[in-house]
């Protein structure tokens, strides 16, 4: 666990496939984040710009990908909610290339 609060923590991902990748989690098991309170929303709220701020001056990143799986369907592989909070940078090989890149290029 790197930073957290009352509601919810951070921690880096053990494996890391992009540097500085990690999750927002709530301490009290929600299954996805249509579960979390209201509390528990701005919690992950006030913890992302803390997680921003971490992130900006350990890691440098020149932007970010944000986001929630949900549902087995959704992508959702530990049903426990959490927030990706992914830094991206430019000089990896799919910079510039977001989430609805791989919707776009995977249509069957």
């Amino acid at each position: 666990m790197i930073i957290s609060n009352d509601k919810c923590t951070y921690s880096l991902l053990q494996e890391q496939e992009i540097r500085g990748a990690g999750i927002i989690v709530p301490r009290e098991h929600r299954e996805t984040v249509f579960d979390l309170t209201e509390e528990e929303w701005l919690a992950t709220y006030r913890l992302l710009h803390e997680v921003k701020l971490y992130l900006d001056l350990h890691y440098k990143p020149d932007g970010y990908n944000v986001g929630w799986n949900c549902g087995q369907v959704g992508g959702q592989h530990i049903f426990h909610s959490h927030l990706h909070v992914i830094p991206r940078y430019a000089d990896e090989k799919m910079a510039g290339k977001g989430i609805r890149y791989f919707f776009k290029t995977n249509q069957t």
